[in-house]
């Protein structure tokens, strides 16, 4: 069995991590070793420091928080090349495609985004969860980071978001529907994908 690497990407609020749990649920359903991941991860070194950021506890420039973000990301890249190798699917909350929308939607470098990351593992698919900056206000309206608060900048987001879904590898799905129904497409996406 093939190892993968699947990642949900979308604003805040767009279902990634119910629509990994859904697709987990039913791949493990059918057999598959299956492993659900998320970006950041705050319990690293690495990822507190995000986490102290994102809470206002710090300031750092979208350079410096955009290579926290990819930092946190490499602290597991030996875990993931292993647990493809042993045929386990990883469903990321999140990936690459984070760091390129967020920071493209700061002002930075694509090109320089992208270049930071090209020793990680890439991921087999990627799949856009796509809401309106409005519907991830709608649905979490309290409780909201720096980010999730400023819309411009989620809109912004969104822009760079399309722009990558036009890519190889990239599935774009409506996710302002029932969630089941978005649960049927990522599914459809990623069969293709399976040995």
């Amino acid at each position: 069995m093939k190892g993968l690497l699947i990642a949900f990407e979308g604003l805040d609020q767009s279902g990634k991590q119910t629509q990994g749990e859904l697709l987990r649920d039913r791949l493990t359903a059918r057999g598959r070793p299956v492993r659900l991941v998320s970006f950041p991860d705050y319990e690293t070194a690495i990822g507190g420091e995000i986490r102290r950021a994102l809470q206002g506890e710090r300031h750092y420039g979208a350079d410096v928080m955009q290579l926290l973000y990819v930092a946190n990301r490499y602290e597991w890249r030996d875990e993931i090349i292993r647990e493809r190798a042993r045929g386990t699917t990883l469903v990321s909350d999140r990936y690459l495609a984070s760091s390129v929308a967020y920071g493209e939607a700061q002002g930075l470098d694509a090109v320089w985004l992208v270049s930071i990351q090209k020793y990680l593992p890439q991921p087999d698919i990627t799949i856009l969860l796509d809401i309106p900056p409005e519907v991830s206000a709608r649905r979490k309206r309290s409780n909201r980071d720096k980010y999730e608060q400023d819309l411009a900048l989620l809109a912004r987001v969104r822009e760079s978001y399309l722009r990558q879904a036009a890519a190889p590898g990239w599935v774009r799905l409506d996710a302002d529907r029932d969630r089941d129904l978005v649960a049927a497409d990522v599914y459809a996406a990623v069969a293709q994908y399976l040995d």
